[in-house]
């Protein structure tokens, strides 16, 4: 059993033209759930799933599945499950998301050619605002199919113009009925591009995932007192943004140091500052950041968010700053089946693909529907580790070898 890497690169090249984007390199796409780009994407996806001859079921959420039952598959039995998403970030590339989406059809389309007789249905599914550049903080479609938020919660989020999704999935077509249920999957296995560069200087196609990240979200507020730049004296001064600068270096030197002693996967990032108010001649009476902080292991995330505490507490008293801490939100680390690891793993011995284990420091679908079933989550190269960017890249012979794990692991599951 082989994938048709000319099929797969076809559905991704056309895929790519809807909410594609004049470049000067790369290819680039901006597809926002709701959005007409991701009604053509969607209609798409749904005509290359019925020449597949599957069945196509759109819930209220957006979420789209097609079912493939053939006869030799017991029509009641839990389905295997694949898939990924079709929208993008603003700007971004071509194969995040639809690598997944398009390699789970054509693992269907290698076993219909291979004459493969499941014993389960197999779907494959495209989720909703997985990006969350529209509606929210992402995994939308995923958090629906899991349980963790309702499709009542989920069709009343607005964008920043108040359309809610609701309205925006009923404009273009694809506000169906009911809720897929991830729990009544049997497994669900997810392709995505890795992000990252540890299979390109590996030379390895195909990446099985041992755990994704746990992560969580600080919100530091620093306040000083706003003043004139030219008559304020240095001494006299409590800068909100000094202050703040000072913490910066901290939270990175915080993360080193547990890379070097604890855990070599932790991150810490400072991405997002708010100075007020913000002019040339005036010294920051306020600035906020937001700390974002991930690993594999809680601990050495505790440790990072502890320290930052404490990092935060010496500023304020040594520079006349009054600080906030919150921590709205986290993510535990989620491992992915042991099942799920082993029949990728498997897959690629028998297509003689080289796999190796590795940690997704970014979050995916898969950590949600991990909740509920046996998941696994497979990576394939990216050229330079780019990624929500044109320039991502996977190479078409890479993004075939793991397609073939991929289709090789969703066989042996639909077949046990």
């Amino acid at each position: 059993m082989q994938v048709s890497q000319h099929r797969l690169r076809r559905d991704i090249e056309a895929n790519a033209e809807y909410g594609g984007l004049a470049v000067d390199e790369g290819n680039g796409r901006t597809v926002l759930a709701g959005t007409e780009a991701d009604r053509q994407a969607r209609e798409y996806f749904c005509e290359r799933l019925r020449d597949a001859g599957l069945s196509v079921h759109v819930d209220a959420v957006g979420n789209v599945v097609g079912r493939w039952d053939p006869e030799s598959a017991d029509s009641d039995a839990a389905p295997v499950a694949a898939g990924s998403h079709l929208d993008s970030v603003p700007e971004g590339g071509i194969f995040d998301g639809p690598l997944g989406v398009y390699a789970a059809l054509e693992s269907v389309r290698a076993m219909q050619d291979a004459g493969v007789e499941p014993v389960r249905p197999v779907e494959v599914v495209n989720l909703t605002e997985e990006e969350g550049q529209r509606f929210g903080g992402g995994l939308l479609g995923s958090a629906v199919a899991a349980g963790d938020t309702t499709v009542d919660e989920a069709l009343a989020l607005e964008d920043g113009e108040g359309i809610s999704l609701g309205e925006a999935l009923e404009d273009i077509g694809f506000r169906g009925e009911g809720a897929v249920d991830a729990s009544e999957w049997d497994a669900w296995l997810e392709l995505h591009i890795e992000q990252s560069e540890r299979l390109e200087d590996a030379d390895v196609p195909a990446g099985v995932v041992t755990t994704i990240t746990g992560l969580t979200r600080c919100e530091v507020e620093f306040i000083g007192e706003a003043n004139h730049a030219g008559s304020t004296l240095m001494g006299d001064r409590s800068d909100a943004l000094a202050a703040a600068s000072e913490f910066v270096l901290d939270v990175e030197a915080i993360a080193n140091d547990v890379v070097a002693s604890d855990s070599e996967t932790a991150v810490a990032t400072v991405g997002k500052l708010d100075v007020g108010p913000n002019a040339p001649n005036v010294i920051s009476g306020r600035t906020e950041l937001t700390i974002d902080i991930r690993d594999v292991e809680r601990d050495s995330v505790e440790t990072i968010v502890d320290h930052a505490r404490t990092s935060l507490d010496l500023i304020a008293s040594e520079r006349d700053v009054e600080t906030t801490f919150e921590r709205p939100w986290g993510r535990e680390p989620v491992p992915m089946s042991d099942r799920c690891r082993d029949a990728m793993h498997a897959a690629g011995d028998e297509a003689g693909i080289e796999t190796m284990d590795l940690h997704s420091g970014a979050a995916h679908d898969t950590m949600n529907i991990a909740s509920v079933t046996d998941a696994g989550l497979l990576f394939a190269p990216s050229r330079g580790g780019i990624s929500h960017n044109p320039l991502e890249w996977t190479d078409w012979e890479d993004c075939a070898a793991a397609a073939d794990v991929l289709a090789g692991a969703l066989a042996d599951l639909a077949t046990e």
